[in-house]
């Protein structure tokens, strides 16, 4: 049975002046023309900018790629519906007949949108400081555990390392073409890992340097789809 999403505001230990944001910040497109999508829109810049912020405080020698990186790992899809499961989001999630029969409170890409829909609603119910507050508690534990050492390494390694982590095949690389003049060429490469059947193609003066794209591309799906941590 769906429960009130204002009983959910109080298990989260919210206590919302405008009760209609958390009613809306929990209701899927399905059901409602008064759905989330704008909420999330507003959650995810929010999101974004909190654990940029905290990162930059954290990691002070960090350089903007690691730091990209580091934040890629907090925020995604994967790493959103994990924090939703262990709040029990899906019970309280207010979906159409049909996303409520093919399981949607389980999706996680329905979840992941009510939690930054929940942010969003939150930013404008109370404010900045509030929600940081909030958004930190949530990830506070992941973001403790985050190493920056790991993140120094190129993208080849780190895809390399974390394919040998997981008894996986090391990652293939083939040159798809070579363009432009003798002085001035560009190369494309395509990278191919056995977790996922989509590949990732990267551009460069070398094939070196389109080999790194690649893999930077692929490490990047991988946190996208799996919640992968290089």
């Amino acid at each position: 049975m769906i429960q009130e999403p204002e009983k959910f505001a109080r298990k989260l230990g919210l206590t919302f002046r405008q009760p209609v944001l958390i009613r809306r910040a929990l209701t899927h497109r399905s059901a409602n023309a008064d759905n989330n999508e704008r909420l999330e829109f507003l959650g995810d810049s929010v999101l974004g900018f909190v654990i940029a912020e905290r990162l930059y405080q954290k990691f002070t020698e960090a350089d903007e790629g690691v730091l990209s990186r580091l934040r890629a790992t907090l925020v995604n899809q994967t790493s959103l519906a994990n924090i939703a499961r262990k709040l029990n989001l899906g019970d309280y999630l207010i979906l159409g007949s049909g996303e409520l029969k093919s399981g949607g409170y389980r999706r996680d890409s329905i979840l992941s949108d009510a939690m930054e829909a929940l942010i969003g609603a939150l930013l404008i119910d109370q404010g900045m400081d509030a929600c940081r507050v909030w958004v930190l508690n949530l990830f506070a534990e992941q973001i403790e555990g985050l190493s920056v050492q790991d993140w120094k390494k190129d993208p080849k390694t780190r895809l390399q390392e974390s394919m040998q982590a997981r008894g996986l095949d090391l990652p293939a690389y083939t040159l798809k073409s070579v363009g432009g003049q003798p002085h001035d060429q560009s190369f494309v490469v395509e990278c191919r890992v056995s977790l996922t059947e989509a590949t990732c193609e990267g551009r460069g003066s070398s094939r070196k340097r389109a080999e790194q794209e690649s893999a930077e591309k692929m490490l990047a799906k991988l946190t996208e789809e799996f919640g992968l941590r290089a």
